[in-house]
């Protein structure tokens, strides 16, 4: 049986410091209000020394910025972090994927550039295999109660559902897929079970799911009610007194096959 992933989230912002920018780890509140941490690359050598599963980088401005993705800070983690790591914002050619891979990210997310230009993910797929393209799903819940998806840092609304888009990007050759609640980002709510299962059974590559994870539970019910594969969080790791060791520990107790150890 397939062991499920605890994958932090480091989300980062280029922001002015001393007449500078710089690049700072973030938490947000659906895709709005942040709260600076400190520096990413730390954070990822503390998520290292607590044997987390995977990493997943993200530049938040990037998109909504039409730049490329803080490509320093992927040089960086990659020469003191030796797990798996996936990098996304800003991607917007094989290229960039190419020149990401080559600073040392395993896997690429991509998430404005594939609604705007679906074959990308074909493209990416076909030159550099499906094991490093995951296709981001940023959606948001309407009034009705359907699932939108949005792009450019959650402020384009795309009219796209959620479920199909995911079935399509499996279709073009996308490796995983990557679902965040804007609605649950940083609210300590709880994973958004029910649009997690609904892609969970409707494609056939692992389902990462993140957003709203305030207590250890809710990533048992983002694995036991959800069906992901894997369950990301930024925010909990920042705030809570728990690290990915006892988290791991709470899964594994609910019957949930995870590593435990590195």
């Amino acid at each position: 049986m397939l062991k499920r992933r605890l994958i932090p989230k480091l989300q980062i912002r280029n922001l002015p410091f001393g007449g500078v920018t710089r690049p700072v780890l973030v938490t947000t509140r659906q895709f709005g209000d942040f709260v600076e941490i400190g520096d990413p690359v730390s954070q990822a050598r503390i998520y290292e020394a607590q044997a987390a599963d995977e990493l997943i980088i993200v530049d938040l401005d990037a998109s909504a910025d039409n730049r490329m993705t803080l490509v320093d800070v992927v040089k960086k983690a990659s020469a003191v972090i030796f797990m798996p790591f996936t990098v996304g914002g800003g991607v917007r050619s094989v290229a960039d994927f190419v020149t990401l891979l080559s600073n040392g990210a395993d896997k690429v997310s991509i998430n404005t550039a594939a609604v705007e230009t679906p074959k990308l993910i074909d493209e990416a797929s076909a030159a550099l295999g499906a094991q490093c393209v995951v296709l981001s799903i940023d959606y948001r819940r309407t009034a009705d109660g359907l699932y939108r998806v949005w792009t450019r840092g959650g402020r384009v609304e795309t009219g796209l559902d959620p479920v199909a888009w995911a079935v399509e990007g499996e279709s073009r050759g996308a490796g995983e897929i990557l679902l965040t609640s804007i609605d649950r980002d940083g609210s300590r709510s709880g994973i958004d079970v029910e649009l997690t299962r609904q892609v969970a059974e409707r494609v056939s590559i692992p389902v990462i799911t993140s957003g709203g994870c305030g207590l250890a539970s809710h990533f048992v019910a983002g694995f036991l009610q959800g069906g992901a594969d894997a369950v990301s969080a930024g925010t909990y790791f920042c705030f809570k007194d728990e690290n990915t060791m006892q988290v791991r520990s709470h899964i594994k107790n609910a019957g949930i096959p995870i590593r435990l150890h590195r």
